[in-house]
């Protein structure tokens, strides 16, 4: 019988690891990254007080014209709506979180169309 290893165990390992050093703060909160198959999902989070500041995805009612939500081009729009929304709350600098994902793909282009859109990490 073959054993193949879970992917998704394997990233929630990732993360783990890495959300040992990673911590947003009021001044830097951390922007979670989350990818599923059809849809990409972003959060800027306040790890000290437990809150989710702004939240947006690829379903997001502002990005209905997205024909489909799991390919490189909505992940860049997701990243620019975030950041507006960001920019728009005070926000201007916070921590990248891959979410245990490599940052490659859908996630790289998160990143870069948050930065277009004025944040800073």
């Amino acid at each position: 019988m073959i054993n193949k290893p879970n992917s998704n165990v394997a990233r929630l390992r990732r993360h783990a690891r890495v959300r040992k050093t990673l911590f947003g703060t009021a001044e830097r909160p951390r922007l979670n990254v989350y990818r599923s198959l059809k849809n990409i999902y972003a959060q800027i989070i306040d790890d000290e007080t437990g809150k989710t500041l702004v939240a947006t995805s690829s379903l997001d009612k502002d990005l209905q014209d997205i024909a489909y939500g799991g390919n490189k081009e909505a992940a860049k729009e997701v990243g620019k709506l975030i950041a507006k929304k960001a920019v728009e709350q005070g926000i201007k600098q916070v921590v990248f979180d891959r979410g245990g994902y490599l940052y490659h793909g859908r996630v790289a282009e998160l990143a870069e169309g948050a930065r277009e859109g004025g944040l800073e990490f």
